[in-house]
């Protein structure tokens, strides 16, 4: 007998891979599901919707848990009628999707800092491979650890915090990467995660140390990387990364998933 998925996702595909990763790895919809399948407790569904092209939506009869952004190699702050669409679209999700827990990964995490009066901009500098940032108490909390190692792949950012958000943690190059907004009505910083009514980071959990070898060379080739912010990113791709499974499992505790342990 087929298990019945406990929990339903609604992926918002902002981007397609490149074609040698869309080949070896598959698509945003392949890529995120092998990510959250790591700390997922439960059997689970996640429907894929193109936003870009298509411009499509989940359904507003059909209850998901989660409402996820994905990354993208598009600017966030570009003035398209995509783009424009999904912020309008994302800033509507308390009221239009209100049990819906909102998660946004990189591009996801941008569009939801324009989303509730946030800015996006471009940044001095590419911030490529594996990255330790320091968290927040808040973000400690959150991803039960003091510092998190993270795969990076962007150059544009949220410099500040939206208002009503709290920040999880910093690097050098990005102050912003990543925040939460709680519930309104709860406790709070304190509150549990499953009190958490939105979620976001600027790295990258899905991507694997192949899925950025290979972009990184592409992007090289392009020029759009520069020969030393390249190898760098490729020297830091051997440190060790954590966030597929911390940030993964903090996911699936804002969803009510899993019970946090204190």
């Amino acid at each position: 007998m087929t298990e019945t998925p406990a929990f339903r996702l609604a992926l918002l595909l902002c981007d397609t891979p490149l074609p040698p990763v869309l080949e070896e790895h598959g698509d945003y919809q392949a890529i995120f599901y092998r990510w959250l399948r790591i700390t997922s407790p439960r059997n689970f569904t996640l429907d894929a919707f193109d936003v870009v092209h298509k411009m499509e939506y989940p359904p507003d009869d059909v209850k998901y848990d989660a409402i996820v952004l994905t990354g993208s190699a598009a600017t966030a702050y570009e003035d398209v009628e995509w783009i424009n669409k999904l912020v309008d679209y994302t800033s509507n999700l308390p009221r239009s999707k209100p049990d819906a827990k909102i998660i946004g990964i990189c591009f996801g995490h941008q569009i939801i800092g324009r989303a509730f009066g946030g800015t996006c901009v471009r940044g001095s500098q590419w911030d490529v491979g594996i990255t330790e940032v320091q968290l927040t108490e808040i973000g400690q909390r959150i991803f039960d650890t003091k510092a998190l190692n993270i795969q990076k792949m962007n150059r544009d950012h949220v410099p500040t915090v939206p208002p009503g958000f709290e920040l999880l943690g910093s690097t050098d190059i990005n102050y912003n990467q990543g925040m939460v907004k709680y519930i309104p009505d709860e406790s709070g910083k304190l509150a549990r995660p499953s009190d958490i009514q939105i979620l976001t980071v600027q790295g990258h959990p899905e991507f694997t140390k192949r899925i950025v070898a290979m972009l990184v060379g592409i992007r090289a080739e392009r020029g759009i990387l520069t020969p030393e912010c390249a190898q760098d990113a490729i020297k830091r791709n051997e440190l060790s990364n954590e966030a597929p499974e911390v940030v993964g499992r903090a996911v699936w505790k804002v969803i009510g998933a899993i019970r946090p342990e204190n």
